[in-house]
């Protein structure tokens, strides 16, 4: 399988949050794949370390306090990735996890730092099951030394917070029968049939961080950071991407179609929203917009 590439959505400028990213993202997928705790011990303060799990529940009343000292979440995170590494997968698992997770928002005061770390797709198993990853974590960090470490977390909250309904639940879309498109056809349905429901519909989202900086010089730099927008804007309404039923795609140039498609794919499951894609000038050094539109649960 071929080697995941990570792609780090904060500049080497920005050094603190670059740090936090490749810590808490890149590190921490590859050691769990590789079953290899010495590869992030040194990224925890052991000191009153303490982990919450929320048990994947929305009312707070129900959080445990399960991870007491460092120790004890090692042991666990031990047995996790002894397990995870046992199961068959039908596809690159790093990969996977990967592409279903998303650390935009940062918060940094001083020596201290929160960090939202969030999943929200699948891995498909070789018997064709999927494992859900839909969760969330606040990551408690400081600096020591020059070095950003971990803590304490809550862990294990469900993404997004306040929904109605599991997040396995079937998403009220569906591709009618009959429906067909061209062999040439890219990752979308031809037509979608939706249930009646609560519409969330998102402005055109772009590569620009927080403070009004483009991020990315290539299309596929831009188009993860702009699809991670869009995920952010869309858990304001309670959605996830597997919500989404319709999206709009801009493009400074279709040169770039085949690129930005292979990072497209990745982000939605089937059935796949439908689509259009036209190209146009757009604002500054953008070479992507994304508008979508979702139902909720």
């Amino acid at each position: 399988m071929d080697k995941t590439s990570y792609h780090n959505p904060f500049p080497g400028s920005d050094r603190d949050r670059h740090q936090i990213w490749k810590m808490l993202v890149e590190r921490d997928i590859i050691a769990f794949c590789q079953q290899d705790w010495e590869m992030v011990a040194d990224d925890f303060i052991a000191h009153n370390f303490m982990g919450i799990d929320a048990r994947n529940a929305h009312n707070p009343d129900t959080w445990r306090m399960n991870f007491s000292n460092l120790a004890e979440y090692q042991e666990v995170w031990l047995q996790q990735a002894a397990d995870f590494a046992q199961t068959d997968w039908a596809e690159d698992p790093e990969e996977a996890i990967y592409q279903a997770t998303t650390l935009r928002d940062i918060d940094i005061k001083g020596e201290s730092a929160l960090v939202h770390k969030k999943f929200d797709g699948f891995i498909t198993k070789k018997n064709g099951a999927r494992e859900y990853l839909n969760w969330q974590t606040l990551y408690r960090c400081r600096k020591v030394e020059g070095s950003w470490k971990i803590a304490g977390f809550t862990g294990y909250m469900p993404h997004p917070m306040g929904m109605l309904t599991p997040p396995n639940a079937t998403v009220g879309k569906q591709v009618p029968a009959g429906a067909a498109q061209h062999v040439t056809a890219g990752p979308y349905s031809p037509v979608l049939q939706v249930t009646p429901g609560q519409l969330v519909v998102i402005s055109g989202q772009a590569a620009i961080d927080p403070s009004g900086k483009i991020i990315g010089d290539t299309i596929e730099e831009q188009a993860h950071f702009t699809l991670q927008n869009c995920r952010k804007q869309l858990e304001t309404g309670g959605c996830t991407l597997n919500d989404v039923f319709k999206v709009n795609v801009y493009l400074t140039d279709l040169d770039n179609w085949p690129r930005f498609n292979e990072v497209y794919s990745a982000y939605f499951q089937d059935p796949k929203p439908v689509r259009t894609a036209v190209q146009t000038p757009l604002l500054y050094t953008l070479l992507v917009e994304i508008e979508m539109w979702a139902v909720k649960k």
